[in-house]
């Protein structure tokens, strides 16, 4: 297609002429639009024939004719005869030099983001550049694809001339401008001023608060006056609060944020409002090992220790017995304003059954009762719902030896026992089982004399020698010295268990309560009885002369506690 020449305009006259000139494969030259079809746009640039340009390289750009356009001329003449012109690639020319010289010059670059790849974004920023993940943000985001199709300015971070790449960074962008804002942030602000951020991160001591591109740290302990457990019961990311600024640090660029300081301390006259003795009401809003807390109005709770929840129950831990949430009443036991620690009762807000229990169980009193539990050193005695008295093994007989209650009681069983001390202030009662009977050493001169021939059981063998079960279930010690004119190297050689034995009496000793026994001497007539009886008296004495019954009477009742109970077993 050609131009008559009295059609031609004295402007495209002038074009044709310089572009004449000299035509240059590669160069950006200038074009004056001759027709826009649906598919192509015809370009003239002055040369022999004129150039089809597609409509796509155009985009959204409205071309009409006599538009002047600049081009790349990539070929002078194809097979048709016409030359090769491209509107984009020129564009990409003349957008690559301008990037380079932003880069240079250390500016910034306005782009489109033009879709999520992998890695990061694709921008137009006149050429296509690309934009890593961790740079689009000062935070990474979750959805990259919530950039795409939005305008930023981008700082150039790198180029490569010869592949024709470009490495875009919005973060360092965002930096520059915190920054700023933050210096101006810090010149201005002052101690208690209140300020708007959005909560930016949250951590288990804390959150973080974007302040107009100052961080400041609101610490768990200044969010509220009362108790909380982690930050995220009160903030959410994204959210605006306001808050108050508690201190300032501008050489090392931190502020210190308080919320709880933007409503009034309710333990400024926290004495007045709940005074020691006061019984009040609340919600238990935690439950740990030692106790729980409750609270009793905003921002303020108590402790009730796991000691204070009960007079006589043996309560392990405070969530056998309440739930979170529960509404209960209790009594103020105590105040700690400087330290904001309140201490709560619950069982003062019933009689304490031990004040009384003197006037219930008077000393020398038989009682009944089951017995709850067994212990090494006893049996405890249930007198009523949550008290207990307690049997020490060395009161259960006068004299048999008993090494462990099992041997004489059983759990569950119904008992009978004397009411023996109260410690009201440690709450233990001592009661025994033997005291209900006559104690048979009392007598003892005038049932058993030295001398006497007397028969019995073998009850038990020790290594210093065995016990034997006489009348009345008083037992007497055969030493392993008595039991043979021949040498003995262990008792249970001569004796066992259950054997009827024979024996003379060589010793009665009614403060040790023990009596001695001679088997070998069975036989002995007076006088070989009188050496005998000599020699025994000459031992040293120990304990292998001294009956169970004493070895237990040496275990005052001091060895017990209500913690050593415990340990023992509930059963």
């Amino acid at each position: 297609m050609s131009l008559n020449p009295t059609e031609v305009s004295p402007e495209l006259t002038q074009l044709i002429e310089e572009n004449t000139r000299e035509f240059r494969e590669g160069t950006i030259v200038k074009g004056i639009v001759l027709e826009v079809k649906p598919q192509v746009i015809l370009v003239d640039v002055g040369y022999k024939s004129e150039g089809a340009i597609p409509v796509a390289e155009f985009e959204d750009e409205d071309v009409e004719v006599g538009d002047e356009i600049e081009v790349l001329l990539e070929r002078l003449e194809n097979d048709e005869g016409m030359v090769v012109l491209s509107k984009e690639k020129a564009a990409h020319r003349q957008n690559w030099e301008k990037i380079v010289g932003v880069y240079e010059a250390g500016g910034l670059v306005k782009g489109k983001v033009k879709g999520a790849v992998k890695g990061g974004l694709m921008v137009n920023v006149g050429v296509e550049a690309f934009l890593p993940g961790s740079q689009i943000d000062i935070i990474p985001p979750r959805d990259l694809n919530e950039y795409v199709g939005n305008v930023y300015e981008f700082k150039i971070v790198k180029i490569n001339d010869d592949r024709k790449n470009v490495v875009l960074s919005r973060r360092e962008v965002i930096e520059a401008e915190r920054a700023e804002l933050r210096a101006k942030f810090l010149e201005e602000v002052k101690i208690g001023d209140k300020v708007t951020g959005m909560v930016k991160n949250i951590t288990d001591f804390g959150a973080f608060v974007d302040l107009s591109g100052m961080d400041g740290l609101l610490h768990i302990t200044d969010m509220s006056w009362g108790r909380i457990n982690h930050p995220s019961e009160m903030l959410t990311i994204g959210q605006n609060v306001e808050v108050v600024i508690l201190d300032v640090n501008k050489e090392k660029e931190r502020v210190s944020l308080g919320l709880k300081q933007l409503t009034d301390n309710p333990w400024e006259d926290i004495e007045a409002k709940f005074p020691v003795g006061q019984a009040i009401k609340g919600r238990v809003t935690k439950l740990v090992p030692y106790g729980a807390f409750v609270e009793i109005e905003k921002g303020v709770e108590g402790l009730i220790h796991v000691s204070e929840l009960s007079w006589t129950k043996r309560i392990s831990r405070p969530s056998d017995v309440l739930e979170l949430d529960q509404e209960l009443e209790a009594v103020v036991l105590g105040i700690s304003k400087d330290e904001q620690k309140i201490s709560l009762g619950v069982r003062q807000l019933e009689t304490n059954p031990w004040d009384e229990i003197e006037e219930r169980y008077p000393i020398g009193t038989t009682i009944k009762g089951e017995i709850r539990n067994l212990t090494a050193y006893g049996a405890f005695v249930e007198l009523e719902d949550g008290i207990d008295g307690m049997i020490h093994v060395s009161d259960l007989s006068w004299t048999r030896k008993i090494n462990h209650p099992s041997e004489v009681l059983k759990k569950g069983e119904e008992i009978e026992a004397q009411v023996l001390s109260i410690d009201k202030v440690n709450q233990r009662i001592s009661l025994g089982v033997k005291q209900l009977e006559t104690d048979p050493w009392a007598e003892i001169d005038g049932r058993f004399k030295v001398g006497d021939l007397v028969k019995g059981t073998v009850a038990k063998i020790a290594s210093f020698g065995a016990f034997v079960q006489l009348e009345d279930d008083i037992d007497g010690l055969v030493h392993i010295s008595q039991l043979s004119e021949e040498h003995v190297a262990k008792v249970k050689d001569v004796v066992k268990v259950g054997d009827e034995v024979e024996a003379r009496v060589i010793k009665v000793d009614r403060a040790e309560r023990r009596i001695g026994l001679s088997i070998k001497a069975a036989d002995y007539d007076e006088e070989s009885l009188r050496k005998e009886t000599q020699a025994f008296e000459s031992l040293r004495p120990s304990t292998d002369m001294v009956g169970l019954e004493q070895a237990f009477n040496n275990l005052s009742f001091d060895d017990w506690s209500p913690s050593s109970k415990d340990e023992e077993g509930e059963g």
